[in-house]
């Protein structure tokens, strides 16, 4: 990743594809390419924004260090690691800004996790003028907020040669979002003779711009061997007593030497709120990297393209909201789907049609721990399921039910993209398939994780017969989008008034990925209570469901004259790119007639009716199925996976298919951003669309991965 930026007092929006994420397991940033902290929660991954600049270029609130100076720009992870290193260069000198979130190895337990943002700035060679700005928006930039620079009373100093001004931090208070920062920082020399830089945090005033509250600013002037490491954090609420608060005339006072004093002053403070130390800051930077490392060094994945599998793994491991087990599908949310368009949403939840294929791509890893975490999570939420049997198609990452949408007008969009949302109101959709995710994860559990007792089997058995119970329902399916109870999208409203007769997504159908499911459902709970010899009354009648089910979907949802599985069994037209995940779920097998002409269909352009534009896939064409809320979109990443991975698996019959995924998977590498990281989808163009980083891409990476390597190994293995 390079290029050349000019630094400008208005900065507009920066591309979705330039931005890095880093994590600690309870939330996550997004890190731009020139240095600036674009989205940021606090403390979790639901929780309200604090920087939402990438919704928001006036107002959101950012947190930058920038080059005052025409520099290029290059940013890459440390090797195995989730630490995000932003490097800047001209001809004057390269500086590095060095961006985590602090985890420590599972073994160090003296220390609490530490909730901080930390940004290390340093020049290696030359010299480099930068500015940094801190400029928080409290809750979506809805709420006000003070700023007060003050003595840092937490930091230890080092004994300058000559006396200096007052080592102060910047302290932002929220009442009205029930949130206090703090900004502090640690100035070194990594070089003999060669002084510490100076640093003087100064009040930025943004109300031209929208910001409710001051943020601050400072200009560094950093020559080789010197840095500056600022840590961003909530300030615990507790009165220190004097003595934990140690000073250099103290020491003296006393006749020890510093460093013994800071360490008793320690002793004295909550063990989330250590003296800030240049020692600290090493440490925590070592451990973080090692944990990293150590976790990916776990996996035993051995196949091809196993740097985009790694980088894939270390992205899904940030997606995991450690607390609960559950995997969050993005950690942002309102980014456009298409620019300046309205299918903008929030995905900071956790979906239960995730499931099945985050735990595959966990368990192909070898990542049991968090595979069982995760079945922990999801097992929970089947026993507190609904009075009438049934499950939400999402869940927030602490398992409740309620996630309420609303629209935040105040704020611009990215690159206008309107209106931005925040929560879901798709939490009540009636989706069907997503028992069958839920059953295929529950099976593939059984055949690699943890066993399930039999007060779970009964739980499960429940849900097979709630399937059997609605097989004939109609619902809205894997793409439903969501409209606010009681008002109609204007989309919908819009067509209806223009007497257009397309399919609208938010009226209900016998969707054929539905029924596939729920197929998978019936035809899991089966296979559980055979290979585990489970109890199961009701066999007979399972399996005159899932047999009388399959044969329904043949009948009513094949399109005889042009030869494809339809989206519906009302609309025979609508090709839906769905349905690639048949021979997935072993609903079919890759080389029937059916399912292979299905693909191919698929596989034309949209001019010729498919849905294959440059080896990228559409869900569906939205010329022909309106879902109610409007708009263009990208090409999905997801289903241009789930046919590269098709492809493979009819590569054991046919090998041009096989070559033909290999040749679909190495393209589709090159749309992942100059990180490996992957977003929603992809524009016409190659534009990366949606929210960022998607976590059902990345476990769908990692599937076609997995299985693209079988397959050639298959294919090639001499008889």
């Amino acid at each position: 990743m390079t290029n050349v930026t000019q630094p400008q007092r208005d900065r507009g929006y920066i591309p979705l594809a330039d931005h890095g994420l880093i994590g600690n397991l309870r939330t996550a940033a997004l890190i731009s390419t020139d240095g600036s902290v674009e989205s940021y929660c606090v403390p979790n991954f639901d929780s309200p924004s604090i920087f939402a600049r990438i919704l928001d270029k006036d107002k959101g609130g950012h947190f930058s260090i920038t080059p005052t100076q025409q520099f290029t720009t290059k940013q890459s992870y440390l090797p195995n690691s989730n630490i995000l290193q932003t490097k800047y260069l001209n001809e004057q000198g390269v500086a590095t800004v060095t961006d985590y979130l602090p985890r420590q190895p599972s073994s160090a337990k003296a220390r609490p996790l530490l909730a901080w943002l930390i940004r290390r700035v340093e020049v290696i060679r030359g010299s480099m003028p930068l500015r940094v700005e801190c400029a928080p928006a409290f809750n979506y930039a809805r709420s006000p907020h003070t700023t007060d620079i003050m003595l840092d009373t937490s930091v230890a100093l080092s004994l300058p040669p000559v006396p200096r001004e007052a080592h102060n931090k910047a302290l932002f208070s929220s009442p009205e979002a029930n949130l206090t920062l703090d900004l502090r920082y640690i100035a070194e020399s990594t070089l003999d003779n060669v002084p510490e830089p100076e640093v003087q945090l100064n009040l930025l005033y943004l109300s031209d711009k929208g910001h409710k509250g001051p943020g601050v600013w400072s200009h560094l002037e950093l020559k080789e061997g010197q840095a500056v490491t600022f840590v961003l954090r909530t300030p615990p609420d507790v009165q220190l007593p004097r003595e934990a608060h140690p000073t250099h005339e103290t020491a003296e006072e006393m006749g020890i030497p510093y460093e013994k004093l800071i360490a008793g002053a320690s002793t004295l403070r909550p063990p989330g709120d250590p003296i800030l130390t240049k020692t600290l800051l090493r440490d925590l930077l070592d451990q973080t990297n090692s944990y990293w490392n150590a976790w990916i060094g776990r996996s035993t994945y051995t196949g091809s393209w196993k740097e985009a599998v790694n980088r894939s793994a270390l992205a899904l491991k940030l997606l995991i909201y450690e607390p609960t087990g559950a995997v969050v599908a993005s950690p942002t949310f309102s980014l456009p789907e298409y620019i300046g368009g309205t299918r903008n949403w929030d995905y900071r939840a956790s979906w239960i049609r995730d499931s099945s294929f985050t735990l595959y791509a966990l368990i192909r890893l070898g990542f049991t721990h968090e595979a069982n975490a995760y079945m922990e999570f999801i097992f929970e939420r089947v026993r507190a399921r609904d009075p009438d049997g049934s499950l939400k198609i999402m869940y927030t990452i602490h398992g409740e039910k309620e996630f309420p949408e609303e629209e935040l007008t105040h704020l611009d969009g990215h690159k206008g993209s309107k209106p931005v949302r925040i929560g879901n109101g798709a939490i009540d959709h009636v989706q069907l398939d997503i028992y069958g995710e839920l059953m295929d994860c529950i099976y593939l559990s059984q055949k690699y994780g943890r066993p399930l007792g039999y007060d779970t089997w009964v739980a499960i058995r429940d849900i097979v017969e709630y399937v059997i119970a609605h097989v004939h329902d109609p619902d809205l399916s894997i793409w439903s989008v969501s409209c606010r109870k009681g008002v109609m999208c204007e989309a919908l409203v819009l067509n209806r008034r223009l007497g257009h007769g397309r399919e609208v997504r938010n009226r209900h159908r016998h969707f054929t990925y539905s029924k596939v499911m729920m197929w998978v459902a019936i035809d899991r709970g089966i296979r559980l209570a055979e290979k585990r010899s489970l109890p199961c009354p009701r066999r007979n009648e399972w399996y005159a469901a899932r047999d009388a089910l399959y044969e329904e979907i043949m009948q009513k949802a094949w399109n005889p004259d042009k030869r494809f599985f339809a989206q519906s069994y009302e609309d025979l037209e609508i090709l839906d790119s769905a349905l690639l995940i048949m021979p997935l779920v072993f609903f079919s097998t890759p080389a029937d007639p059916r399912f292979l002409s299905t693909l191919k269909q698929i596989l034309l352009s949209p001019e010729r009716g498919g849905l294959t534009s440059n080896g990228l896939v559409y869900r569906y064409d939205v010329s022909k199925t309106d879902d109610g809320v409007g708009g263009e979109e990208g090409t999905f990443c997801l289903c241009t996976l789930w046919c590269i991975e098709a492809l493979a698996r009819a590569g054991e019959y046919d090998k041009a298919m096989l070559n033909k995924a290999v040749a679909m998977f190495e393209d589709f590498l090159q749309y992942t951003n100059h990180l490996g990281l992957c977003t929603e989808e992809i524009s016409d163009a190659g534009e990366a669309l949606g929210n960022a980083v998607q976590g059902f891409t990345h476990v769908t990476l990692i599937s076609a991965a997995y299985n693209l390597s079988r397959m050639r190994a298959k294919v090639t293995r001499p008889y």
